[in-house]
């Protein structure tokens, strides 16, 4: 048995296909009687594991056995990242990604999100970043992209900040997760086109978020 802190966007269902285990074995195993319900911060105990599995947030930052990043570490808190303190970096992104979604699908996604935020960041600062949907977080560099710990909610409200998902409720989904670029009006988020209402899209897991620090 080993512990996992609950991170924003995590779904027992998610961690239960990360862990290779069960909801039903995770709710055990924690005593939760809603398996819709749970709360960012708290521990969840993963059976199946060892002690010596540790999928708890490092000294360094980062995290293991989760997918964890390589560009840039966990961040607890926004660090910053707030609707009236968005950088030039992060609106220059922001927009960056709008044209990029506009030029691509518009309102209708292509099945290319991860070549849309691409896209966005070779426009905005110079440089393309490789990887699908599940793995563009691992090649963000860490010298210009730092992950903070906030909700989906509190990300759309800020300009600028690349979210990445593990997986979606669509075939291509679960095996290539999906990633998109904050606008800041509260609900839209762009990629390989421009989703109108991040929040309601359903069935995504593993939620990361990055912010620019250029």
């Amino acid at each position: 048995m080993s512990n996992y802190r609950i991170r924003p966007g995590d779904t027992l269902s998610g961690l239960a296909a990360r862990f290779k285990t069960s909801v039903s074995e995770l709710a055990r195993a924690n005593k939760i009687a809603n398996p819709n319900l749970i709360y960012a911060g708290r521990t969840l105990r993963i059976p199946g594991h060892s002690r010596s599995d540790s999928f708890e947030p490092s000294k360094g930052g980062g995290t293991k056995g989760t997918g964890g990043t390589k560009g840039g570490g966990q961040v607890n808190g926004s660090n910053g990242a707030s609707p009236g303190s968005a950088t030039p970096a992060m609106r220059k992104l922001a927009n960056a990604g709008r044209a990029a979604a506009l030029g691509m699908g518009g309102y209708n996604s292509q099945g290319l999100c991860a070549t849309g935020v691409s896209r966005a960041i070779q426009n905005a600062f110079g440089f393309k970043v490789w990887g699908n949907g599940n793995q563009i977080d691992n090649n963000l560099p860490k010298d210009k992209f730092k992950q903070v710990n906030m909700s989906l909610e509190e990300a759309l409200k800020i300009p600028g900040l690349v979210l990445t998902w593990e997986k979606t409720s669509s075939r291509l989904g679960s095996i290539y997760g999906h990633t998109a670029i904050t606008t800041g009006d509260g609900r839209s988020s762009v990629s390989d086109f421009i989703e109108r209402n991040t929040l309601n899209a359903g069935g995504r897991s593993g939620l990361k978020i990055f912010m620019p620090t250029m």
